[in-house]
Formats: structure tokens, C-alpha cells, sequence
């Protein structure tokens, strides 16, 4: 069947279900005189469905996200890794503070491509270890980390959101709505200013603790977010490197993810804007012929609505196919529309 057949199809059997559905809502009930028609109510009621959260979105978030399992994966990563570099520990060279913590430090610097060089591999052994390592660092533990960094950021960007809408007086719904459409710049604004403050405590870590100058300790903060890692600056004590394995992790990691929300926030104002321009258009007859589908020389409801999702690139004529296909599997008995009887039939 043809594209247009099944645009043609698709809404004959909506229509011809809507109108069995106005049919039995008005022999149950007779609009008043100056009283909205049924077909208007009914209209409403289906707008304002689509429109209405089923349930607050930060309660869907907090179904979607789960962040106990990363932390468990990451963990274990993590722990397999500083085994294993703590058993080849005499493999190892360089400076060295405690042999867990150094073990831990360099998994870290390993699995970030930091690199500096404060302690390197020195056998055949531990090289062979540290190649294995630092390819599936790079696969899983990115992987990993993202998920994470993206939980952290889900859950600031709720308060986040919450704070700007309540300085302003806003309800729930005006939140839910303003975190929806503007979901991935308020992910970049987020992301960069923990990216900022990582960045400043960093700086005032090496400045303090591990006593670099204030220029050195910018420069190796800067060098390590980008993975650089030069190695001339670096975290040489005990407790820098504890301070060190949290940071580097947390810092590289929000670098990357403030270059993806950049990405996904200009895509975003693109699509914003397209869909800007397709609603502001005006009708023209051509558009008018183009949006009748079924050639009745008038433009439905459910044919305008396609015709704009289209325009605006939201769905193609793939979708259409594909979810007229899913409709005719579902509807057994080749009646139009979906009944229980429908469901029964096709869990036979």
C-alpha cells in the first residue's frame, strides 16, 4: 500500500471512529442551547490528556534514574583495577606515597587518559595490564561515568529549575513545562557551572595543599581537564591523590558532558526554532491541498496535525507506516478501531 493510501487509511478509520463516538455521546446526552457541542467537549478533554502529565515530572525522573547500580558498577571497576595494580605494585615506578592509594591513582589517571607520568608501568607484565586497562577504561568506565554525571545533573537541574520558577511565582505545571522545553539549556548552564567550581577547587587544592604557585596550579588543573597531562605538575602526596581520585573523575567527566548539552542545547534551539517558524506560517491553498489527504477538499482536525508534525520534522511517512502496521496487527478483527476483545485475541 502506497504512502498516501495509508495516510487516507489511517484517517478514515479515525474519523470514522470519532464519529461513532459523537453519535453515542449525543444519544446519551443533548447539548444545551448556547452549551458547548460534545464533539468541542470531547475535543478538550482529548487536548487537555495529551497535555496533562500523567505524573509530576520529577517523580518520573526519580523512577528513571537510579543511581545505586552505577555506583556499584563503577566500584567494582574501579576495585578490580586497583587489585590488580596493587598486586604488580613493584611493577610500577615513580613517586610513590601508599601502595592501595597509588594503585587507586593510577586506575584513575589510567582510566581518564590523564596520564602524567608521575608513576608508569616498568615491566612487561604491568605494561601489557595497563593496556588492557586503559581500553576498556575508556569504553566501560566512560560509559559509566556519563551515566553518572548525567543522574548528578538530572537531579540539580529539578532544584535548579524549582528555584528560577518559584523566584518568579510559578505553579508545578508552569515548572514541569519550563523544565521540559528548555531541558537541555538549563543541562548546559548547569554543567558549566559545576564545571567552573571543579575547576576552582582544583586550583586552590594544588595551590594550598600541594603548594604550587597559583600559575602552575591553574595550569595543571587545566592540563588534567582536558586529559592532557603533561606531567611536569601533578598531585606528588597522599592526600592530594585522594583529593585526586575524586576530582579527576568528576572534572573530566562534566568537561565532556558541558561540550555534549552544548551540542544537544543548539539542536535543540534549531528544532525550537523550525517548529517556531512552521506554526507562525501562514495557510496558504497550496498548503491547504497538500494537508488534505483523503481529497474531500477539506482539512480535518487529524489531518492538520499530521500535515504540521511532518512540516516540522517531528514524524515521517516511516512512522506513519510503521504505527498503521502495529495497528492492524493489534486490530484482529479488522474493525477500525481496538476493542478488549481486540487484546484478548491477540495474546492467543
Amino acid at each position: 500500500m502506497g504512502s498516501d493510501e495509508t495516510q487516507r487509511l489511517l484517517l478514515s478509520e479515525t474519523r470514522d471512529h470519532s464519529h461513532v463516538n459523537e453519535k453515542s455521546d449525543l444519544q446519551r446526552r443533548r447539548p444545551r442551547r448556547g452549551s458547548a457541542s460534545d464533539t468541542e467537549i470531547n475535543l478538550l478533554q482529548q487536548q487537555n490528556a495529551i497535555l496533562q502529565t500523567p505524573q509530576s515530572i520529577y517523580e518520573t525522573q526519580e523512577a528513571e534514574l537510579n543511581f545505586k547500580p552505577v555506583l556499584l558498577c563503577l566500584a567494582a571497576y574501579l576495585g578490580t583495577g586497583t587489585l590488580c595494580f596493587f598486586l604488580a605494585s613493584y611493577h610500577i615506578q615513580g613517586i610513590k606515597t601508599n601502595g592501595f592509594l597509588d594503585a587507586l591513582y593510577f586506575c584513575v589517571v589510567t582510566m581518564t587518559t590523564v596520564g602524567y607520568g608521575d608513576l608508569v608501568p616498568n615491566s612487561t607484565i604491568a605494561k601489557l595490564l595497563a593496556c588492557l586497562y586503559v581500553f576498556t577504561g575508556m569504553a566501560l568506565g566512560g560509559l559509566i561515568l556519563s551515566k553518572a554525571a548525567d543522574y548528578i545533573v538530572e537531579k540539580q537541574e529539578v532544584y535548579l529549575v524549582k528555584a528560577i520558577c518559584n523566584a518568579e511565582k510559578l505553579g508545578l505545571d508552569e515548572v514541569s513545562k519550563e523544565l521540559v522545553t528548555k531541558k537541555s539549556k538549563y543541562k548546559f548552564l548547569l554543567s558549566v557551572s559545576t564545571f567552573i567550581v571543579l575547576m576552582i577547587a582544583g586550583t586552590v587544592f594544588l595551590y594550598f595543599v600541594e603548594k604550587l604557585d597559583f600559575v602552575d596550579a591553574f595550569y595543571c588543573v587545566c592540563s588534567t581537564v582536558t586529559t592532557l597531562g603533561y606531567g611536569d605538575k601533578s598531585f606528588s602526596t597522599a592526600i592530594g591523590r585522594t583529593f585526586a581520585v575524586f576530582w579527576i573523575l568528576s572534572s573530566t567527566i562534566c568537561l565532556a558532558q558541558c561540550f555534549a548539552y552544548l551540542a544537544d542545547f543548539y539542536t535543540e534551539d534549531r528544532q525550537r526554532s523550525l517548529a517556531k517558524m512552521v506554526l507562525t506560517r501562514k495557510f496558504s491553498p497550496r498548503d491547504l491541498e497538500a494537508a488534505d489527504l483523503d481529497g474531500d477538499k477539506a482539512v480535518s482536525a487529524a489531518e492538520f496535525v499530521l500535515y504540521k508534525l511532518k512540516e516540522m520534522g517531528k514524524i515521517n511517512q516511516e512512522d506513519v507506516t510503521d504505527v498503521m502496521e502495529i495497528f492492524r496487527k493489534l486490530d484482529c478483527d479488522q474493525s477500525g478501531t481496538l476493542t478488549e476483545a481486540d487484546f484478548r485475541n491477540s495474546q492467543v
